[in-house]
């Protein structure tokens, strides 16, 4: 996992080839803290298949307005600037690795 690199903006990787789960989290949010070793599990399984980021709402509250967030966790799967899949609360890892398999 990844946090977003400065020199590369939200809408950059979004908007490219490799489909990019991004994580909407808060740290005080319990369900957040269930999915975060879930997450890093699932990226280190995919490697370069697939970016995975997180978006603190706190902290980026714009963000998060933009895709109107309203619980946290709540991912998103984008590809080539587009909401591919979209899903509030624990998604368990066998879900997301067989929702990147279906992007083939």
């Amino acid at each position: 996992m990844e946090t977003t690199n400065k020199k590369e903006t939200f809408t950059d990787i979004i908007n490219g080839d490799t489909p990019v789960l991004v994580d909407f989290f808060a740290e005080w949010c319990g369900p957040c803290k269930t999915m975060s070793p879930i997450l890093k599990d699932f990226a280190s399984q995919m490697g370069d298949r697939v970016r995975v980021i997180k978006i603190d709402v706190d902290k980026s509250p714009s963000t998060a307005q933009t895709y109107r967030i309203q619980g946290v966790p709540t991912l998103i799967l984008f590809k080539n600037g587009k909401i591919l899949w979209r899903q509030s609360g624990v998604v368990q890892k066998n879900q997301l690795v067989t929702l990147i398999n279906q992007l083939k």
